[in-house]
């Protein structure tokens, strides 16, 4: 699959001028709030037209203005799901799952349906009206309903805004299975780092209307001038496989190139790749190798790049073995310990910072 949108419209003030490719799995924009990002799903959908551009699925052109040619955005078939659940609160789950299915092709309703019920983990809850499902429930059902019209793409803007994190937790396993399992491609409207780390395969990175960057998420998401202007989300993502499990702890220990790192809380299967995202807040720099810490990670490296903050802070980039760690530390800490650029390092990770 592969998706092409180039798009100018204006908004009163504001203007979009936004251009990039997608291809198979989760397409993540990526954000912060008024960078355009939902104007450009909304025209990926067909529910705005832009003033200029084009929207290309597989070559087929569903907007090219140039042409005169828009595509309805009920003859697009694709899946929309939104912030908020929108359920129809007069029906059952399982009709609310039955209406999706009216827009599926005849020949995929049965399988497609059973399918996505136990994908979503939502057969408990066909009995149920959506005033008796938690959060995440009405969201799972939700794209329950986007799957079963069998789309041809999956647009999801800010599904996860609207929930606590207890939720959030709740629900991420199952986009992460969707992701795995489904042979429909996503595109993720997202402003959390976290989200996009785990779920997309790669991100579009929007700023005042414009594409910022693009490219695979461990590439752009461990670029810290792509990140909001704070940079408290600076950090780097990893991509490894699950060596083993260890369930009575709740800990998976992972093989990066870097060596190996215990993550708590996930349970995948051994031999199962797997993205990490490590905050540069969380790493603490030595240059000896340091004993008697609870401290479960500790990679070797060698110092590539220091780059100084305003805050009296520096970002360290270390390269461990081909895998790139960021540490963020203060720059009376980096003068103490006379850090210097091809000099050898420890990275000291805090196991429960760790996100999978």
């Amino acid at each position: 699959m592969t998706l092409i949108v180039e798009a100018r419209h204006r908004l009163g003030a504001f203007g979009l001028d936004a251009a990039f490719t997608s291809e198979r799995g989760v397409t993540a924009l990526f954000g912060r709030s008024g960078s355009g990002k939902t104007s450009v799903i909304r025209i990926i959908a067909g529910l705005t037209r832009p003033t200029e551009g084009r929207v290309l699925l597989d070559g087929q052109a569903l907007t090219d203005t140039t042409k005169s040619i828009f595509i309805p955005r009920h003859q697009r078939r694709f899946g929309y799901v939104f912030q908020e659940a929108r359920l129809f609160p007069h029906l059952s789950v399982q009709a609310n799952l039955a209406y999706g299915r009216w827009f599926a092709p005849k020949s995929t309703r049965a399988d497609n349906f059973d399918r996505v019920v136990e994908l979503l983990g939502i057969g408990q809850l066909l009995a149920r009206s959506p005033s008796k499902l938690s959060g995440g429930e009405k969201q799972r059902v939700a794209i329950g309903r986007a799957l079963v019209s069998a789309p041809r793409l999956l647009l999801m803007d800010e599904p996860l805004a609207a929930l606590d994190e207890a939720r959030k937790a709740e629900i991420l396993p199952y986009l992460e299975r969707l992701r795995d399992e489904m042979d429909i491609p996503i595109v993720y409207v997202s402003h959390s780092v976290a989200e996009v780390a785990r779920l997309a395969n790669q991100v579009v990175v929007m700023r005042d209307g414009k594409v910022e960057a693009a490219g695979p998420t461990t590439e752009v998401l461990s670029r810290s001038s792509l990140l909001p202007e704070d940079r408290k989300e600076a950090g780097v993502v990893l991509e490894g496989t699950v060596e083993s499990v260890d369930p009575a702890n709740h800990i998976a220990t992972l093989l990066l190139s870097a060596g190996r790192i215990f993550v708590p809380g996930v349970s995948p299967a051994i031999g199962r790749p797997v993205r990490i995202r490590i905050p540069a807040r969380d790493v603490m720099l030595a240059i000896r190798k340091p004993e008697g810490l609870s401290a479960l990670n500790i990679l070797e490296g060698k110092i590539a790049q220091i780059s100084p903050v305003e805050d009296g802070t520096v970002e360290i980039r270390l390269d461990c073995a081909g895998d790139a760690v960021l540490s963020r530390i203060t720059a009376l800490s980096c003068e103490r310990l006379g850090l210097r650029r091809g000099m050898p390092a420890f990275a000291v990770i805090k196991t429960v910072a760790l996100e999978a």
